[in-house]
């Protein structure tokens, strides 16, 4: 799986660049805010790749927070990239966060290809979505949200989650371990 791509700009378009790496030029979709971003030359990307049967598809952000957030909306049923990519455009990942948090389905519905339907289920399934922040519990939080992760990976739902994590501290592995001793009490 491809996780990141570094190389020179071919070409930049709004919604994707061509990036040469060593001869090789790949076609990588981005989002406008990542295509605002892309300034220079050479070009350093964070990537999440799409297979599917038809097509192979490479994703690219700047920002990790963005790329995390595009991650996070693909697992919701009945988002697909494109979604995905028109969310990232339109709102920064601090941004997107305060949408959920406020549960504004009006702002929500202004993404390209999102209705009223959508909206309300993508508020709803992301109800803690959390932006890694720059503040000095950015590496608490990047923890945090990876034991969520894993947590939520091995089925656990994520109110129950919030709640066996609440004011544990540690890294992923200590927090992990100590939401499932948890976990398995409630």
């Amino acid at each position: 799986m491809i996780v990141g791509i570094e190389g020179t700009v071919e070409r930049k378009e709004p919604t994707f660049v061509h990036v040469n790496v060593h001869g090789i030029i790949y076609e990588v979709q981005v989002s406008i805010n990542t295509s605002n971003s892309v300034q220079e030359a050479k070009v350093k990307l964070f990537v999440t790749q799409v297979i599917r049967e038809d097509a192979d598809l490479l994703f690219g952000f700047m920002d990790l927070n963005e790329k995390k957030m595009f991650d996070t909306v693909l697992k919701i049923n009945g988002v697909g990239p494109k979604v995905g990519l028109a969310i990232c455009s339109t709102f920064t990942p601090s941004t997107f966060a305060k949408v959920v948090a406020s549960k504004d389905v009006s702002m929500l519905k202004r993404v390209p290809g999102i209705g009223p339907k959508a909206a309300s289920r993508i508020l709803v399934e992301l109800a803690d979505f959390i932006v890694d922040g720059n503040d000095e519990n950015s590496g608490h939080s990047g923890a945090l949200g990876e034991a969520v992760m894993a947590l939520e990976s091995l089925g656990f739902k994520k109110d129950a989650i919030q709640k066996a994590l609440q004011g544990a501290s540690g890294d992923t592995s200590t927090l992990v371990k100590e939401g499932l001793k948890k976990l398995q009490r409630l």
